[in-house]
């Protein structure tokens, strides 16, 4: 049974994780408008990746006798001076996520709720990727720069992206 504060911190994090998806997607739309196809996929893709993270704590809140809330979202930024501005503010959200994240891990200690803790450790995990995923594409586009050529390959390449981390490797 989740206490009243673990399922508001719980469902704080639903609406997170559902304003991620809503970015993503305004992403993918502002960069399928400028022909950037393959940083569209992307783009729909992560939206699609942050609501099915936004409906495992949906799941989650409802199995362990709370309920589960869909908040109203803010609208996000829809509109961007660059694909690499856009990068830059996915990366700050990323990190945003990742300190909510923490938080949620720290509360669940304090509750000594080792069931949420352990559930919360997939978040963890999911958090570091991200945030290595947004800084290695932040530094192919400052290698970029501002060549026309790099950016044709910098989208052609994003759809096929694959970073690994300490937490998604074993050690051989």
């Amino acid at each position: 049974m989740l206490s009243k504060n673990i399922e508001k911190a719980l469902n704080n994090q639903v609406k997170i994780e559902a304003q991620s998806s809503q970015i993503y997607l305004a992403m993918a739309c502002w960069a399928e408008v400028k022909g950037l196809e393959g940083v569209a996929g992307f783009m729909y893709k992560q939206s699609q990746e942050e609501r099915d993270h936004m409906l495992k704590l949906v799941k989650y809140v409802n199995e362990r006798g709370g309920h589960a809330q869909v908040s109203a979202l803010s609208a996000p930024n829809v509109t961007f001076k660059s694909f690499k501005e856009m990068f830059e503010e996915l990366y700050k959200h990323e990190v945003f996520v990742s300190e909510s994240i923490n938080e949620l891990v720290h509360i669940s200690l304090q509750e000594k709720d080792y069931s949420t803790h352990n559930f919360l450790q997939w978040y963890v995990a999911e958090q570091i990727e991200e945030e290595a995923m947004a800084r290695t594409i932040l530094d192919k586009i400052n290698l970029i720069g501002d060549d026309k050529g790099g950016l044709y390959l910098f989208d052609r390449d994003i759809q096929n992206l694959t970073v690994s981390t300490a937490a998604s490797t074993t050690p051989q």
